[in-house]
């Protein structure tokens, strides 16, 4: 089963091997993800974290508490570097909200006994058995990529300069992030893989060896100038060396 919609900004897409899996609970995940975009949105007005924002959320509900917290967490971790409460920007959890809405997404597709699967949001992968290959791409060369990488029930995020230009900045200062043009990180789940690799590249040079640091994620970061900068235990199926 092959699936793919536009949802939250970018293509997600849905594949499972499992033969004869029903579709409703694909469907579920894509409810899910429009609920999220529709709750959790800073660019919609009526949303839940605008309301929030704006002080007009009386009670926050364990969804969005969760999220916040976990904005929280990955403050303090960065000592600022990471925030999602920058002065001009108003409330943006979206650096958390994206990965910890697909991981449960890929969660309601395990408990309805999916056994092979690949949810990938905007390029964003978490996989269910494996083993699966995921190319990393060249942070400067499009149609390129610098490492394939090996998962299975794993999970793998990016954050790089090269789709958006330079949209995290360092909550530190308040200025565009440097040091990194691209960091990936392994994870066991999307949640920490995506919160984690957009911290990393909050933090700039010295990210990539922060990432690495934590228990059960691995790194593959391209400093700028090129310097390549991998962890022991990157799953690589195979590599090409940067030019």
């Amino acid at each position: 089963m092959r699936r793919v919609e536009h949802v939250m900004g970018f293509p997600v897409s849905v594949r499972i091997d499992d033969p004869d899996f029903p579709a409703g609970p694909v469907e579920e995940l894509f409810a899910w993800l429009r609920e999220t975009d529709a709750r959790f949105s800073p660019f919609r007005p009526d949303s839940e974290v605008s309301r929030l924002g704006r002080g007009e959320l009386p009670l926050v509900g364990p969804d969005l508490r969760e999220v916040l917290d976990l904005c929280e967490e990955y403050r303090l971790a960065t000592g600022g570097a990471f925030d999602v409460r920058l002065p001009g920007r108003g409330l943006d959890p979206c650096a958390v909200v994206k990965g910890w809405s697909v991981q449960r997404g890929a969660e309601l597709l395990r408990a309805a006994g999916a056994r092979r699967f690949c949810v990938n949001a905007g390029g964003d992968v978490v996989v269910g058995g494996g083993p699966w290959r995921v190319g990393v791409r060249h942070p400067e060369h499009a149609g390129r990529l610098c490492a394939v990488l090996d998962l299975t029930d794993r999970a793998v995020a990016t954050s790089a300069r090269y789709e958006r230009g330079d949209h995290i900045l360092d909550g530190r200062t308040g200025r565009p992030a440097t040091g990194l043009l691209a960091v990936t990180v392994v994870a066991p789940t999307l949640t920490e893989a995506d919160a984690v690799a957009t911290a990393a590249f909050a933090l700039g040079a010295g990210g990539a060896r922060w990432a690495a640091s934590r228990e059960h994620c691995e790194v593959f970061a391209v400093e700028e100038g090129g310097r390549v900068l991998r962890s022991a235990g990157l799953p690589v199926a195979d590599a090409e060396a940067l030019a």
